[in-house]
């Protein structure tokens, strides 16, 4: 993988893209257990941007969270889900260098026994989605 300092043609840093798979439910209702994830790695994070980091704790654990403002030492992380727990609340600010990236896209895989036309074509609408940032959730969220 190339390293995010690499410079591209057109002389800004190359970030490179990778998958990741959702593992839990902190994100609902905007992302699900199962949902596959693309991330660029390295892009720049601004509040309401769903990010891919590091546990502060347990390094070897990738979480994917929201990130909600920039405090002293790093981003403050929150996951959609209020009553799922595991974010900054618990651990508090996250260091910048366990940022590693910006959730750009979401998949979500269908589910095994929905096989009438319509839920098939409710699934094919709604399967693959641009995760953007959302400032009013992130407005939300800072105040809780």
């Amino acid at each position: 993988m190339p390293e995010p300092s690499q410079e591209t043609g057109r002389g800004r840093a190359a970030a490179p893209f990778g998958l990741a798979e959702v593992s839990g439910p902190s994100m609902v209702p905007t992302l699900y257990h199962g949902d596959q994830l693309l991330v660029q790695y390295g892009a720049r994070v601004r509040p309401g941007d769903v990010v891919v980091l590091r546990h502060p704790f347990q390094q070897d654990l990738l979480v994917v969270k929201r990130a909600v403002e920039r405090r002293d030492g790093g981003w403050w992380v929150l996951g959609d889900n209020a009553f799922a727990g595991g974010d900054s609340t618990d651990y508090g600010a996250v260091p910048d260098d366990l940022v590693l990236g910006r959730v750009r896209f979401r998949y979500r895989p269908p589910r095994d026994g929905r096989r009438s036309l319509l839920a098939v074509l409710r699934w094919a609408l709604s399967a693959a989605r641009p995760v953007l940032s959302d400032r009013s959730a992130s407005r939300r969220l800072r105040a809780r």
